[in-house]
């Protein structure tokens, strides 16, 4: 049974949707974009922040899930721009390495509130 979940703790969805789908052994992460769930505007402009909140705020929703970012499975990175890929994965590697989640990552052409990054993830509950 699909069981929808809604963060308490992380910044909250700026449209209709859950912060997480849990299905069967999966939890599917909507993509989050860089809103500091404390002022509810983006982590500032440069890329490197931007991707460390992101990556903060999928911490949180999985610790409320009782998840880490060691049960993610797969991740899709949205940037509105290709070139700043290098900084993304220096920032991506501190928090998913060694075990490296499979990825995808494509430019697109804006994202909600001008975020530069945004990222969704499916997660393993075994």
């Amino acid at each position: 049974m699909k069981r929808c979940f809604l963060t308490q703790a992380g910044p909250k969805a700026i449209g209709p949707y859950s912060t997480a789908v849990i299905q069967g052994g999966s939890c599917y992460l909507s993509g989050m974009i860089p809103v500091d769930p404390a002022t509810g505007r983006l982590a500032g402009e440069d890329v490197k922040v931007q991707a460390r909140q992101v990556f903060e705020n999928m911490k949180t929703v999985l610790g409320e899930l009782n998840l880490s970012l060691a049960d993610i499975l797969k991740t899709t990175v949205f940037l509105t721009d290709l070139g700043t890929f290098g900084e993304v994965n220096e920032i991506y590697a501190d928090y998913f390495g060694p075990d490296y989640p499979a990825r995808s990552c494509v430019q697109v052409s804006a994202l909600p509130m001008g975020a530069r990054i945004e990222v969704e993830a499916v997660a393993s509950l075994e």
